[in-house]
């Protein structure tokens, strides 16, 4: 039943999108209107169907829709769906690198802070995930790329991979789009280590922004664990405070963490948009900003309205996962 509702959320989302494009006039007209003659932008608006009413306009475009069709890009007259699937493998892959380094940090930083609870190092902790939630991604990209690209040496400044991982992967006819699992398949370890070099400080820029959430979401959760009454019995029969917080608590702990995860895709999605612009990660985000700056509207709208699909889509499978982890959830 609940799947459902995923038909009218993407309804209201793709709706909403089309709405606040079309409050800027015709794609055609913005992208285009100082390049062409009043003939020639009179011409393409007549044959994109953008000079007929803005309900049939709007009705053709659920229909494109619902046949997956988003259009052609206007900057390089490309399938809308082409570049959805050419970079959207790249974005995925750095969602998926940053959820993993948010976990990483967050999930035993939270148990730390819950840990010493009221002590000086939680008040440190609970201080760095604020400064991690509140720092701007492509500050803390630019501060990363200089400490540890520019001034160390020790990371690639952008891109997703060097020329000759490149070069490797295309002699192997490694094209999947996700970098590791193409670096994977070339056989060569060097080839993985310089993919994951690269995917390093996006990963963790972008990571960090979710880790302060992680980490005040799971101290806030430990210590009401640890003092229910089930832990209190194990502390009575002289279980160690640390061994309550690894054993007991933890687990209960992390299941909030399942459902904040679908919240945190739409939040990782922006975030993308910055990460990808500051290291020239080609993925969608870095495409949107392109798109924005050629006021491709018809690109864009496409690149979001797939995005709000995305985000319904896995706000309904982190719902379906966590009634299997927490018996309690029932929908």
């Amino acid at each position: 039943m609940r799947f459902l509702l995923i038909i009218p959320t993407v309804f209201i989302l793709v709706t909403t999108v089309f709405v606040l494009m079309r409050a800027t006039g015709d794609p055609i007209t913005a992208a285009l209107g100082g390049r062409l003659t009043p003939d020639q932008l009179a011409e393409r608006i007549h044959a994109a169907g953008y000079d007929r009413p803005i309900l049939v306009q709007y009705v053709d475009y659920l229909g494109a829709v619902a046949r997956g069709d988003f259009g052609t890009t206007l900057s390089d007259n490309r399938p809308v769906t082409q570049v959805l699937v050419t970079y959207g493998s790249a974005t995925l892959e750095l969602a998926v690198y940053a959820v993993i380094v948010a976990i990483v940090l967050g999930v035993p930083l939270g148990m730390l802070a819950a840990y010493f609870r009221d002590r000086w190092p939680d008040a440190v902790l609970r201080i760095l995930a604020i400064f991690a939630y509140a720092t701007p991604v492509f500050f803390a990209g630019l501060l990363l790329k200089l400490v540890f690209a520019v001034g160390l040496g020790w990371l690639p400044v952008a891109g997703r991979v060097s020329t000759d991982g490149e070069i490797a992967m295309q002699q192997a006819h490694a094209t999947s789009g996700f970098m590791l699992v193409d670096a994977i398949r070339t056989g060569q370890p060097w080839v993985v280590v310089d993919v994951l070099q690269h995917a390093a400080l996006p990963a963790t820029a972008l990571g960090l922004l979710t880790a302060g959430v992680f980490l005040r979401l799971v101290r806030t959760n430990m210590i009401g664990t640890l003092g229910r009454e089930y832990v209190d019995a194990a502390r009575s029969r002289g279980v160690r405070e640390r061994r309550l917080v690894t054993a007991h608590a933890w687990r209960p702990a992390l299941i909030p963490i399942i459902t904040v995860v679908g919240l945190q895709v739409a939040m990782l999605l922006v975030g993308a948009v910055l990460t990808e612009t500051t290291f020239e990660w080609r993925g969608l985000g870095f495409q949107l900003a392109q798109y924005l700056q050629a006021r491709d509207f018809v690109a864009v709208q496409g690149i979001v309205a797939l995005m709000a699909v995305v985000v319904a889509v896995t706000n309904f499978l982190v719902d379906i996962v966590a009634a299997l982890v927490d018996p309690r959830v029932r929908y």
